[in-house]
This record gives C-alpha cells, structure tokens and sequence, in this order.
C-alpha cells in the first residue's frame, strides 16, 4: 500500500501563521468582535484630574443623571476584597477610598446603554479632595524621602574593594526612559453572568488564569465560578499580563450587578493613562579596568520609576540586574536595585522585563571604556567575554555558572558576515571628510536568560483530544497575540503524530480546560506550553502503541508513525483508520499534559542560585547617518545574527527577530514619554508619542538565524526563546549614533547618551561636543 510521506506541518520547517489569512482578510476575530447580546452594557472609567491627593468624598449626582446611564460602580460596591495587585502585597485597590496616586488614575466605573453615554458621563463626577506634594521621576522619589514599592535587591560577587585598585575607573549615571505597549487592540473585556455565581469574561489578557483569580477575588466568590476566554490577542508585549485585571474584575462586576452582558473598551487617551509602561530607570555605575580594556570590578545602582503600587516592579528591577552584565564577565561586582515609587501610573512587565535597561547599562559601560582608551568598542566587548570553566569566567552576579556560552562565535561570523572591520573604516573615513553628516556603526552581543525568575511560574498544561474520525483538538494555558505560538505547539502535536497540521484545530485559552495557567510571557510560551502538548500526545500515542501492537500482535518496536499512516508490523494503516480501531477498542484517545522546567532555582535573599534554564544569544550591528545641523538620522543598514537554537519555525521566528529589533530601536530613539510638572502625561496618543514606522525601518536589513545552534538543555525539540531576546539587538542603534555624535570632538570623549536618543538629544549632544572639539 503506497502512502504520501510528505508531510505537512512539521517541526523545524517554514509555516506560516496559523491566522495569517484571517488578520490580512478581517476575518480573525477579537473580544470587540464577538455579537453582543441583546440588553449589553457599557462601562467607562472615571478617572483622577490631580495627580496626588487627600480623597475626601465623590459626587457622582451628575454622572447618574446623565443620559443612559444605569449606575455606577465605587470601592463601596466591591463584594469581595478592593485589591488586584498581582503580587499578593495588597496594594493596588480597584478603586482607592483615602488617597489618589497619580493623575488619571480610576476612581469610578460608569455603566450605561452605550460607551458614548458612558464615556460622556465619566467626566461629570466632583472630587472633593487636597492635594498633596508629588514626585513624578525615581531621582526626585528618592529626595522627597519616597519608599520602596517592594523590596529592593543586592547582587555581590568577589571583593568590590577592587574598584581602588584598578588602573584606570571612571564613574557616571545614565537615564533610560519608558515605553508604552502601543498594542494594535486596546484593553477589553466583555463579561457575561451566569447562573448563580458564575460569570463568563471574554478579555485580550496575557494571563487568563490571574484574571480568573482576580475577578473571583473581588467578586468573593470561588475561581470555579470565574471562567476566562482568550481567543487571540491583537498585541501584548507586556501590557496585558496584570493591566487587564482591572477592565476585567470591573466588567464581571457590572454584568452580576445588573446580570446583563457588559463591555468595557477605554479609547487609545484613557488606555494610555491608566495602564503602566516600562520601567524608567537611572543608573549610577562606577566600573575600574585594565589597560587593555579588561573590566576588573563594577558598582552599579538602577533606581526605577515603579510608579504607586508595586504590580510587577520587584522581579521586574530583579531582573534589570539579572541583565547588567550582557554577556561580559565581573570578576568583582555589586549591583543594586532601588524600586522607587512615584505618583505616576504603576509600571509594569514589557518585553524583556527589566533586562533590555540592565544591558543598555553594560553597553553603556563598555562604550565608556573603550572611549577613555581610544579602542574600538568591539575590542572592549570580545575582552569582556564571559568564558569557561577552565579560565574561571563563567559565573554570574548571582552566582550562575554560564555553561551555554556562545557569544564568541555569534559575534565573530556577524563581525565577517556584515563586513564590520571594513565599513568602520570607510565610517571614520567618511565622518573625516564631511562636516554636517556623520556616521557611526557599533557590534553589540546579547546574552538573555530564559525563565521566569519566580520558579513556581514555570509550569504549563495543555488538553489533547483526538477524535474518532482523526482530528484532533489542541488546548494548552498559553495565549496568541499574534506571536505564532499556537502555530508552533501545533506543529509539535503534528510532529509527535505525524500527521498534517491541518489536521488540528486550536482552540481558544480557556481557564474552563487548562488551569493554573502562568502568564505568556518571559519568552516561554513555546518552551513551557510546547513541552506540555508533547507530553499528551505521547500519552495518547503510546496508548495507540500499545494497541496496535496487542491488536496485530506484533512487538511496541514494529508500530511506527509515518506521515499521515502508522506502520503495524505488515500492516500500513491511515492515521483516522488506527484512530477509529481505537475507539472502537474504547481507548482513551484524550490527554491533559504537563511539564516544569527541571534545575531552577533561586533564593532571592541570598541573591544566589540558577533562575535560568539557559540563555539565548544574539548580535546585531547597525549603521547611521546623523545631521548636525537638526539632530534628524536614519538606519542606513541592519545586520542580525540571532541563536533560537533548533527552531520550531524558521520564518516565524525571523518574523520575531526583525518586530523585536525594531521595537528596541524605538524604545531607544523615538518613543518618548513625557509627564509635564503637574504630573499629567502628556504622549497619550499616536498624535504625540511616535512609534518606528515601516520607513524608519533599516535601509538595508539582513537577519540570519545561527542555524547550527542547538540548545543544549532539553528543551521543546531543542529550539530556543525568541519572544525576548532580539528586543535588545536594537541596542545597536543608539551606540552607533553614539559613535556619530562623537566624532564632532574627534572620539576623544563618551557622548553618554540618555535614551531615547531622540533627534533633540542627539542636536544638544552635538551641540556638547562641539564645544569641546
């Protein structure tokens, strides 16, 4: 019997989204496109015109008298406990009753007939209260005598009393600005009561399962009277793993209190204010080297901008420190982190989460080197190196011995690859002979660690039916923002059966099938959900082993999978046919899977232990042209080598590449948030916070994938993270126009760069220089 062994759908090959078609043809369906039913309600926030004060009392006499709307919602109507803070520390009320926070923080939710009438209506409410003195930035937190939102952490390694005995030391503090989430699909959620206790909420949320608890929370009733449904997200990066808590606890609030259906949908301005950013931070470093360039002690202090409640500012400003040395090594380090709050928005998880500010740090530190020793700083960079066991240069500030180390070989095939000796020539030549343009290009490494440092996080399920005509139904706890990871787990599930992908149909994350769910995020959706589909396929499979093998009597060892056929001994059966036998036979053909990463752990106190499974590594090496005259410049061209390991899907993983790279070039350059001195956040919209667009893209971008990497843990079918990692390739960028403006005082001093490196930066730094040269 002749069978087809092609096979379509298989792991480490080219596949492209499974929603692909959908997204470019409207067809793919998000919560704002589910049919409302009849009697829906609309809620809106009210929100805080003072950005710190006393609460006295609301008058919310006119909101209620607006027209179509049904009532309002306070602190005083929570059935449960007012607080959704993700963390368990108890502070970040739903809405606050004594003090507002910061300016557009909520006060109250609005329900209505419409979102028109209820958004109108928001805005009618008297607050009486005093206003009080505020700090809007972690420098200024820290003078006015501000806490900790958390508590801080302290990573030492060797003796720091090294930094007197170095050679050369030079000390400096560097400002690195936040960053909005700018998803495509704004914050929703659409609850619908149920029976009793229960409640059905529809939300674009990172993380179902806290969602779940959080609405059970302030409901007071049981997370088994809470279901959560994502379909797809349009976009998360960060900013729908705690942020969604507060529309959806409000909308599951509203549809009990009414029982009627009720959407929350805030528009692009209120979405903006009231949901937290990536953490700005100022950094102090004080680094001693060698005179060849050799780091021999570094003391770093990153104070952050966490804004009023802690939300995720602790492993957040962990993990900036986690990320503080790239992939060089500190023979003698001390690293500290200083989590400020600030009457501003709570800040929150954004790609990387804290990492991208703590390798900026390093690279900062590098540049400084290699400027004071007039090197080039790829020269400083490769003798910084981490390295192995045997030359003792492999551990970490937190004790971790890097046993993964590629670095060296990534940024030598890109230092060919991209022709960087030879253009840094022609770059020094060029910036030489023209007085209004100059150009610069800088190589810069990544070193990234993969895992959720809380340990408990890394853990997934999925649930695998396979039915009696031979489809099959895929559900696991991760979640799709358009990342390709229901692609990927698929294509594993097709790979264990052998069978087209087409064949399987995905299904939306639904706390109702997989509980216990940790969030999509730390760049582990395919590792964590990935390993956890394979364990229930190779359930049901080795069931259908098993069978077969009794059935045609014949040894486990003669039945083999083959595309879309199991070989049985003499007998070559299509997959539904074996599938159909089985049922038959009543073989349980469903499976609920579950995997946890093996050999982490952390003791935070002692700031020692192994929070990462591995690391991932890349190098990127961009070249800019600036004008010295408006401070304006373009990416003239991007070079990317980037290790994902054995890749579950080439193509969609170059797709994450090339999304990252330029999300990290625009966290770095144009994507500035801006509090005027009230305290009120002034970039709320596209209109005045400027994101990369297609032509701010390099001129000229290569990504290449480092095809013979192969992880060396066990991992899903040896590949690597992606999510995360390349975010910090666009480091690049802003070291090369680093490398431009200095060349205005002939190289001779480190332009120190505070980021965004925004066209006005780069004139008043050119303008710096100048002076000097």
């Amino acid at each position: 019997m002749k069978h087809d062994t092609t096979l379509r759908g298989a792991v480490h090959a080219d596949r492209q989204h499974d929603s692909a078609l959908k997204h470019v043809r409207g067809l793919a369906e998000y919560t704002d496109d589910i049919p409302e039913p009849a009697g829906t309600l609309h809620a809106y926030l009210g929100v805080s015109d003072v950005t710190h004060a006393t609460m006295h009392g609301l008058d919310l006499s006119s909101v209620l008298a607006a027209p179509g709307v049904i009532g309002v919602i306070t602190a005083a109507d929570i059935p449960g406990v007012n607080d959704i803070s993700p963390t368990g520390r108890h502070d970040e009320p739903v809405f606050p009753t004594e003090r507002i926070e910061y300016h557009g923080q909520p006060l109250f939710a609005v329900i209505a007939e419409t979102r028109d009438a209820a958004r109108r209506a928001a805005t009618l409410a008297a607050v009486d209260c005093t206003p009080l003195p505020h700090a809007l930035d972690p420098v200024s937190a820290q003078q006015a005598g501000y806490p900790h939102v958390t508590d801080p952490l302290k990573l030492e390694r060797g003796d720091i009393g090294a930094l007197e005995q170095a050679p050369h030391r030079l000390k400096g503090r560097m400002a690195l600005g936040g960053q909005d989430h700018m998803y495509l699909e704004g914050q929703i959620a659409f609850a619908i009561p149920g029976e009793d206790e229960d409640v059905t909420v529809h939300c674009s949320t990172q993380h179902p399962s806290e969602a779940q608890h959080m609405v059970a929370h302030v409901l007071g009733v049981p997370s088994n009277a809470v279901t959560v449904n994502v379909r797809r997200m349009g976009g998360g990066f960060g900013g729908k793993e705690s942020q969604m808590n507060l529309f959806a606890v409000v909308a599951a609030m509203a549809a009990k209190r009414w029982n009627r259906p009720v959407k929350i949908r805030p528009d692009r301005d209120q979405d903006m204010t009231a949901t937290g950013k990536r953490h700005d931070f100022v950094i102090d470093y004080d680094v001693a080297f060698d005179d060849q360039g050799r780091i021999q002690a570094v003391d770093g202090t990153f104070a952050a901008r966490c804004g009023w409640s802690s939300d995720l500012s602790g492993p957040v400003t962990d993990r900036a420190l986690f990320h503080a040395d790239n992939a060089y090594f500190y023979p003698n380090v001390r690293l500290q982190s200083r989590p400020m709050k600030t009457n501003t928005v709570s800040n929150t998880a954004f790609r990387g989460f804290g990492g991208p500010q703590g390798v900026v740090a390093a690279e900062r530190m590098i540049e400084e080197i290699a400027y004071a020793l007039g090197k080039d700083p790829l020269e400083i960079r490769k003798a910084n190196f981490y390295g192995d066991a045997s030359d003792g240069r492999d551990l970490t500030p937190y004790h971790q011995q890097v046993t993964d180390n590629i670095i060296a070989r990534v940024v030598a095939e890109l230092e060919t690859s991209s022709d960087y000796q030879q253009r840094r020539a022609d770059v020094l030549t060029f910036n030489a002979q023209h007085d209004i343009l100059r150009k610069g290009i800088a190589l810069t490494p990544v070193k990234f660690g993969i895992s959720f440092t809380a340990t408990h996080y890394n853990q997934a399920g999925a649930l695998l039916h396979v039915y009696s005509d031979g489809s099959i139904a895929l559900n696991h706890g991760g979640t799709e923002m358009g990342q390709g990871l229901n692609t990927k787990v698929a294509q594993v599930v097709a790979d264990a059966f052998q069978v087209d992908f087409e064949r399987i149909k995905i299904t939306k994350t639904t706390t109702e099938k997989v509980p216990n769910t940790s969030a999509t995020a730390a760049s582990s959706g395919s590792d964590l959900n990935g390993m956890a589909a394979l364990d229930a396929a190779e359930q049901i499979r080795a069931r259908l082993v098993a069978f077969a093998a009794e059935r045609w009597g014949v040894a486990p060892e003669q039945v083999r999978f083959l595309p879309n056929h199991v070989q049985v001994g003499e007998h070559l059966l299509r997959f539904e046919e074996l599938v159909k036998a089985a049922y038959m036979a009543r073989i349980h053909l469903s499976a609920a899977g579950f995997y946890k990463t093996p050999d982490i752990h952390w003791d935070r106190a002692s700031g020692k232990g192994r929070p990462f499974y591995y690391h991932a590594y890349g190098a990127s090496c961009s070249e800019v042209t600036i004008d010295t005259l408006t401070g304006e410049y373009r990416i003239d061209r991007t070079d990317i080598l980037h290790d994902v390991g054995r890749s579950l899907n080439p193509v969609l993983d170059r797709g994450q590449v090339e999304g990252a790279f330029v999300q990290g070039m625009g966290w770095l350059t144009t994507e500035e948030l801006w509090w005027d001195t009230a305290g009120r956040l002034r970039t709320h919209a596209p209109s005045t916070y400027k994101i990369p667009l297609a032509s701010d893209r390099p001129r000229i971008f290569n990504v290449a994938l480092a095809e013979w990497s192969e992880n060396r843990e066990r991992t899903i079918k040896r590949s690597k993270a992606v999510g995360e990692p390349p975010f910090m390739l666009g480091i690049s960028v802003l070291e090369a126009l680093s490398m431009a403006v200095a060349s205005v005082a002939d190289y001779r001093e480190c332009p120190r760069l505070d980021a965004p490196a925004t066209p006005e930066r780069i004139l008043m730094a050119v303008d710096r220089l100048a002076g000097l040269a």
